[in-house]
Formats: structure tokens, sequence, C-alpha cells
């Protein structure tokens, strides 16, 4: 769920230890039933240190039987962890963990790398999340299961909303952001209002989620190359921003980024700068305001913003040779779906489920102090429902990046739009062949 905020040590297991606790290996097609229900033990592999409370907290407690062999690994060696052992089936997990950004990537592989799980999903679908599922459904069939959901919103500064738009009420403010046309013109009456002072956003690439969230079509569609009318508009965004001095002119996940949560960021001149609003999802909240701008607890409010998306997640999946493929199936079927723990969970973390009949038991009953008593969890479970799950392709990873070098060289002005999205097609096909 947080997106790489791992302050993760990886605890190696070598591969020779795990084929022999039962934890991958190609199967030998021989292992009976009996063979199967005697085998007690899983090898769990994650980049989140979040699926290992999981499994301490909650799975191991109503699993007695069951012993769990966990290992963690920061998010960008993951997949290079992960990758040759799928291939080769020696020592590959039972059980993994699999983030947002490279999730659908193993999805789409499903057939050849991952266990199916029809079966279990069928049991449960009715009370579950849509987006999740869309994501980690391929050629129709299901690879895997999310016990969260993360929508995206846009947090405020309510001193900010209040004097210079009057409100800080969600339901008015959300009048002054409600689609990306009217964001770009509150962008300029902010700045107006405050004389200069106040940023609608500390960094452009704040706004790349919810254009990409505006989206119609995905980025490759009949194995071609599309660029949606809103990642262009995106790029106009980008360059409006810059050239009129709306955003704070520094990085997303910079210091200056995390200054403009804490009222410390200066300009090039070290004039103050006020910065309205981030947009960020369900972890976000948690994890990064929270933790970095404490001092400004009970100021900030959110609503939905200028369109629907989703950022971050983590899906749990199986290898499709574990020689326990029964315990793990019940191992993801209880952690994505069991409505006890979840609700257990829920109610003391604060994290939004993908369980259904959980977020309508517990979504009224939050009321969080950092947003000035708002009941953010209500609020993100409607969010989850304008995600599109089927916007997401194996592939957007590579193509985000070289779209994003492409917007910033035109925000920039080194590039003309022109120039800048013909050396993004061609980068796009001579690496993906799109």
């Amino acid at each position: 769920m947080k997106k790489t905020l791992s302050i993760l040590a990886a605890a190696a297991v070598c591969a020779a230890a795990l084929t022999s606790c039962n934890g991958g290996g190609k199967s030998s097609g021989g292992s009976s039933a009996a063979k199967e229900d005697s085998n007690k033990n899983l090898v769990v592999w994650s980049f989140t240190d979040e699926l290992e409370g999981l499994i301490n907290d909650y799975y191991k407690p109503t699993h007695p039987d069951m012993t769990v062999q966990y290992s963690l690994t920061p998010t960008d060696q993951f997949p290079s962890k992960l990758d040759p052992v799928l291939a080769s089936g020696n020592g590959a997990p039972d059980v993994f963990a699999l983030e947002s950004a490279f999730v659908k990537k193993y999805i789409e592989e499903g057939p050849d790398l991952l266990l199916e799980l029809d079966d279990i999903y069928a049991e449960v679908k009715n009370k579950m999340a849509d987006y999740p599922m869309k994501i980690a459904t391929y050629n129709g069939h299901v690879y895997g299961m999310a016990w969260q959901v993360t929508p995206g919103a846009l947090f405020y500064r309510r001193s900010y909303a209040k004097k210079y738009l009057g409100t800080d009420d969600p339901v008015k403010v959300q009048e002054f952001v409600k689609d990306l046309d009217t964001f770009l013109k509150t962008a300029a009456l902010l700045k107006e209002k405050s004389g200069g002072k106040c940023d609608i956003v500390s960094a452009t690439a704040d706004m790349f989620m919810p254009y990409k969230g505006a989206r119609k079509d995905p980025w490759v569609v009949n194995d071609k190359l599309v660029i949606d009318p809103a990642m262009d508009k995106y790029m106009e965004m980008a360059k409006v921003l810059h050239d009129n001095n709306y955003d704070g002119r520094v990085d997303q996940w910079s210091e200056g980024w995390y200054a403009g949560m804490k009222d410390t960021l200066k300009d090039e001149k070290g004039n103050p700068v006020e910065v309205f609003c981030y947009l960020l999802p369900t972890w976000g909240l948690h994890y990064v305001l929270k933790t970095n701008a404490p001092e400004t607890a009970g100021d900030w409010a959110m609503c939905a913003g200028p369109a629907g998306y989703g950022w971050g997640g983590t899906w749990i999946a199986a290898y499709k040779n574990t020689k326990n493929p029964k315990a793990a199936k019940e191992m993801i079927k209880y952690l994505a779906t069991d409505d006890t723990y979840l609700e257990a969970y829920a109610k003391k973390s604060g994290d939004t489920v993908g369980n259904l009949n959980v977020q309508n038991k517990v979504k009224d009953d939050f009321s969080e102090a950092y947003l000035g008593g708002q009941n953010h969890y209500a609020q993100f479970c409607e969010m989850a429902k304008s995600v599109d799950g089927s916007l997401v392709q194996g592939s957007d990873q590579q193509i985000e990046a070289l779209f994003t070098e492409a917007v910033t060289a035109y925000a920039y002005g080194e590039k003309t739009k022109d120039q800048a999205l013909a050396d993004f097609k061609a980068q796009v096909s001579s690496t993906l062949g799109y």
C-alpha cells in the first residue's frame, strides 16, 4: 500500500531452504490430496511489512496449525528476486505480494506463472470491490486478490480554503476543484487572492494520477500506443502550471514537496510559499501527511477532487506450481476477504478494505482528527467506486516513465509539444514495440 515507504530490510531465505520446505519447485504432478493436506508450511514473499503484520496478527492466530516462512525484500528489488524463481520453478514462494506498479505485468503472465483463483473468487465476488478484481483478472481468469482499495482524493488546507475561497466545507470546496478545467481556474484564483503566495500544488506531478484516472482508453489498444485526450490535457496542465507559477516548482517526494505540507517551503527568493492541496490516495493520509506534517493536524480536509483515480495497493497471488495450492488459496481468501478479521483490521488501522460488507458496517463510525473530524473512511469507500481497473496494463510503468520525461521536457521549455510527443512515441516503439 505504501508507495515505496519501505524501511524494508530483506530477510532473505535461500532458495535451497525454500525448496526443501515445499516453498516452490515444479509440481511432480503426483502429489496426493493426503500429502497436500499434510503440508502445513507456506513460504511467503513480500515487498511490504503490512502483509507480514496481517499474517502475524490475524492469519496465524486463526490458523495455528500452519507455519509461515516470510521473506521481505525492498520494492525496487522485489521483481528481480521474484522473476527468475517463477520462471525456473526453483525456490519459488507459495504466496507472494504484488505492488500496483507491477501487479498487472504478472497478472498478464498468469496462465504461465500464477495459480488460478477462480473458485475462491466465485465464493466471495458479491462482497468484493470491483476495481481491484478487474486489475487481478486476465482473459476471464482471476490470478490475485487485494485486501484494500486505494482511491485517490484531494487533501487541502482548511485555513487557506477559508482565506481565499471563503469556505473550508468539503462539499463547497469540491465545487472549486470539481473537474480538471475548474481546477485550473481555481489555481489562478488562489494566486490572485493570495497576492502570489498560494500555489494550488507544490509539484506538477501531483496532477498525473487524476489525469490518468480521467482517461477513457488505456495506453495500448490493439497493440498500438494510444495517447488519451486526458493525457494530452495533462501535458497542457503541466505547462500552464509551470509558466504561471501555479505550482511550488519542486519534485514530488523531494524535500521541498514535504516542506509544502509543513508550511516551510520557500521560493527561489526566500519568500514563504503556501501550498493549497496535495492529491494523494488512502495511504497518503496516514503515511505521508500525518507522518510528515503532524504540526498541521486539524487544518486539513479532503474531497474527491477533479477526477476519480486509484494509486497504489497490494495484491496477493500464488505460484502456479506450488506444492500446496489448497493452503495457498485459503491464505489468500482469508487475507483478502474474511469479514471478521477485516472488520477488526479496518477499525484498528483505518485502512480502507475492499470487502464491501465490512465497508458498509464500519464506514459511518470514523472521525479523523487530522482532517478536523471529517469521516475520511466513508468518503474513500465512495471514491473507490469511480476507479476504473480496466485501464491498468502490464506495460504502464515503462510507458509512463517515458511519458513523464516528455511532459517535463515540454513544461520546462526544453522541447516543443510536438517534438516531445514524437520522441515519446519513438521511445515506446523502440523499447516496447507499440
